[in-house]
């Protein structure tokens, strides 16, 4: 290993501090003002944003997070936490630090607490599987917003993503076999990925690619019939097209069609959230059900398992010994 001190930042999007209107409205401006997240133009936007959406929206989204809220905090921020602690046991000599995108920790935070450590390089690892330029480049950009005021600045290495990399795989098919064995083999397996406008792939964005890589790594691996795996979006905003098919119209399709059973996962979220915990296994097993479904199952994000923890090991380990 190289006598430079290496540390790793996580990295996940963010939470607001607490279920409330006021918290998730904070949240939300910090997140929707982001020209990566949104790119109109602000001139046209921030009066858009603080006028109508933040008023109408913070109030229901606090609600949504109420339903999912834990004991110890937000469901994404006690999951990544739980990944922090699990991955600096297995690093015992590197520093693991967490920062969010948006809210708290900040990134900011993450950088410093490193710093203070004496990290000289610092592996910067986005808790995305999947590159998108409103997900991944968002990180980079808010990192190197912290070092424009630094007079030396760490050596940085960037991981843009992990799409295919075969623990990441191996963790997914092992979730989603275990699920297989408890609640038999569904008529239907969904892969429902976050959603970004048509548009960012149009004008160079590769998550599409990089979901579509993803989805066909884990119909090679799992024994269940490919042609049964679909791959889905969901989480869509605002009135432009996004990527489809979409997630919620998919399950209100397969209940009209005498799809009975269906099992789905989210491959692009690496801890459970409002998306997954609320919108996934509350909403869409409404749409299913309500169409004419039977039998629904969420399969968890890999969170903290072994497995997940082996996947962030071997990526840190394998920059460090080059």
């Amino acid at each position: 290993m190289n006598d430079a001190k290496y540390g790793v930042l996580l990295v996940n999007l963010g939470t607001p501090d607490a279920p409330t209107t006021a918290a998730v409205r904070r949240y939300l401006a910090q997140f929707l003002s982001d020209p990566r997240v949104v790119d109109t133009s602000p001139w046209i936007w921030k009066p858009i944003l603080h006028g109508v959406i933040l008023p109408f929206r913070s109030p229901k989204v606090a609600k949504l997070y109420q339903q999912v809220w834990m004991s110890e905090g937000s469901p994404l921020l006690v999951y990544s936490r739980a990944q922090q602690r699990a991955l600096a046991q297995r690093l015992p000599n590197i520093p693991v630090e967490l920062g969010m995108c948006y809210g708290n920790p900040s990134l900011n935070e993450g950088v410093t607490n490193l710093l203070q450590q004496g990290v000289e390089k610092i592996i910067l690892l986005p808790l995305y599987p999947q590159y998108s330029c409103s997900t991944s480049a968002a990180v980079f950009d808010g990192v190197s917003h912290i070092f424009k005021t630094m007079r030396t600045i760490p050596s940085l290495h960037f991981i843009r993503s992990y799409a295919d990399h075969p623990l990441y795989i191996n963790a997914l098919v092992s979730s989603i076999e275990n699920s297989f064995k408890q609640h038999g083999k569904p008529d239907r397996l969904v892969l429902s990925f976050h959603g970004i406008p048509e548009r960012f792939i149009k004008t160079g964005d590769i998550y599409y690619d990089e979901c579509c890589l993803t989805t066909e790594k884990l119909k090679a691996q799992l024994d269940y019939p490919a042609e049964k795996v679909m791959l889905t979006f969901q989480s869509r905003f605002g009135r432009e097209p996004w990527l489809s098919p979409y997630t919620d119209k998919t399950m209100e399709k397969l209940g009209s069609e005498g799809v009975e059973h269906v099992q789905v996962v989210c491959p692009g979220f690496s801890s459970d959230c409002l998306e997954t915990l609320e919108e996934i296994n509350e909403q869409n097993r409404e749409f299913f059900i309500h169409g004419g479904g039977k039998q629904y199952e969420y399969i968890p994000a890999l969170n903290d398992n072994s497995a997940h923890i082996d996947l962030l090991e071997a990526i840190i380990r394998g920059i460090c010994k080059k």
